[in-house]
């Protein structure tokens, strides 16, 4: 089976997370990369000893890649990757703004050199601008771009999102702009310059929040609620499970008052008949879902629920998901053994991928430094 980036050449100046699962995502699809790392490693590497005493981060983003380690205040480390590039497609970076050129590989130069080259910077603030200069690292960006402010209950403050979202949304963003680069290039037979900023990435998904405060309502932090809809929110069930429901329009609330809750009344009650009327007597829509709830166990609400085609899902943790029965699993190599980790999302028709191991550091200097001609 050919894959849709066979015969690609990616190479990746990378470390963390953001750049890293962009390559990733590269390399699941079948380009060749070449992850460079300084002699030390990507720090990622150290972030955990939780995966085979390998870290959880660096196992998840690096599959399929080739590790060479460079030191690039060397000349002959620099040689070889200039004669990389000049047979790259894809050139992706994550160092501070500004670091590329001070070693000798600056943007413009690069595109100038190397016409049909790809270069896609990733960074905290993007390549200009006045945070351009500043350390960017994910929580960072979560409380300067609003995302915590967002996120959380009413009483706990500014809160994390648990999982490195601004990382995970500028890797991705980065991902897909180097897929429309590479359809252009097949158009034109030029490459270009890309810059994604993880700030960039969070105030786009930041818009509906931005436009509701300029619109003359900002957003409450509700925890595990919906700002603007009701009921839409997690109940307790008798024997203590955590039910979220999600009521979309008018007509799912009549269903719920009546098959769910069993309260004919309730669903014929004009003072909870719409949603912005449901939203203005939150307190009392809420209280009395979950008084409905707290009368079944879990097992009895459930059935309700998939029966009145009503919109919920239980609040799991880790050891939940961890036996889930959705979830899809694919098992990668590693130097300390097989890793299994969650399949990538898309699934494809007639075609089952398999996914390359995740490789030491270095693993593959001496071979990469023979095949460019720096034995």
């Amino acid at each position: 089976m050919i894959l849709p980036l066979e015969g690609l050449l990616v190479i990746s100046l990378e470390q963390a997370v953001a750049a890293p699962l962009c390559a990733c995502r590269l390399a699941d699809a079948g380009a060749r990369v070449i992850k460079i790392e300084r002699p030390e490693g990507d720090f990622a590497r150290g972030y955990d000893q939780l995966v085979r005493a390998q870290a959880s981060y660096f196992v998840w983003l690096n599959r399929g890649k080739e590790s060479i380690a460079l030191d690039l205040t060397r000349d002959e480390d620099k040689a070889l990757l200039e004669a990389m590039l000049a047979k790259a497609d894809v050139f992706i970076q994550n160092l501070k703004p500004g670091a590329v050129a001070k070693l000798g590989f600056a943007v413009d130069r690069l595109r100038r050199d190397y016409p049909r080259l790809i270069v896609c910077s990733v960074s905290g603030y993007g390549e200009t601008g006045p945070y351009s200069q500043r350390k960017a690292y994910d929580m960072l960006i979560q409380a300067e771009a609003g995302v915590a402010s967002v996120t959380g209950g009413q009483e706990s403050g500014a809160s994390r999102v648990g999982v490195s979202v601004c990382d995970i949304a500028a890797g991705m963003n980065s991902y897909e702009a180097i897929l429309e680069a590479l359809l252009a290039r097949a158009r034109t037979g030029q490459g270009t310059a890309i810059a994604v900023s993880m700030f960039d990435a969070m105030a786009e998904w930041m818009t509906v929040p931005l436009l509701q405060y300029e619109g003359g309502s900002p957003p409450k932090r509700i925890g595990l609620a919906h700002p603007s809809i009701s009921p839409y929110g997690v109940f307790k069930t008798r024997d203590g499970a955590d039910i979220l429901i999600s009521i979309q329009n008018d007509r799912e609330w009549r269903v719920l008052a009546e098959k769910v809750m069993g309260d004919k009344a309730l669903s014929a009650d004009p003072a909870f008949g719409t949603n912005v009327e449901r939203v203005k007597r939150r307190a009392d829509t809420d209280g009395r879902v979950a008084a409905a709830f707290a009368a079944h166990d879990a097992a009895a609400l459930i059935d309700k629920l998939e029966a009145a085609e009503i919109a919920f899902g239980r609040v799991n943790g880790p050891a939940d998901l961890a036996k889930h029965v959705h979830l899809r699993r694919v098992t990668v190599g590693s130097p300390n053994g097989p890793i299994d980790m969650p399949a990538p999302p898309a699934q494809r028709a007639n075609e089952v991928r398999k996914y390359g191991p995740i490789p030491a550091l270095g693993e593959h200097t001496d071979r990469i430094k023979s095949e460019f001609g720096f034995n």
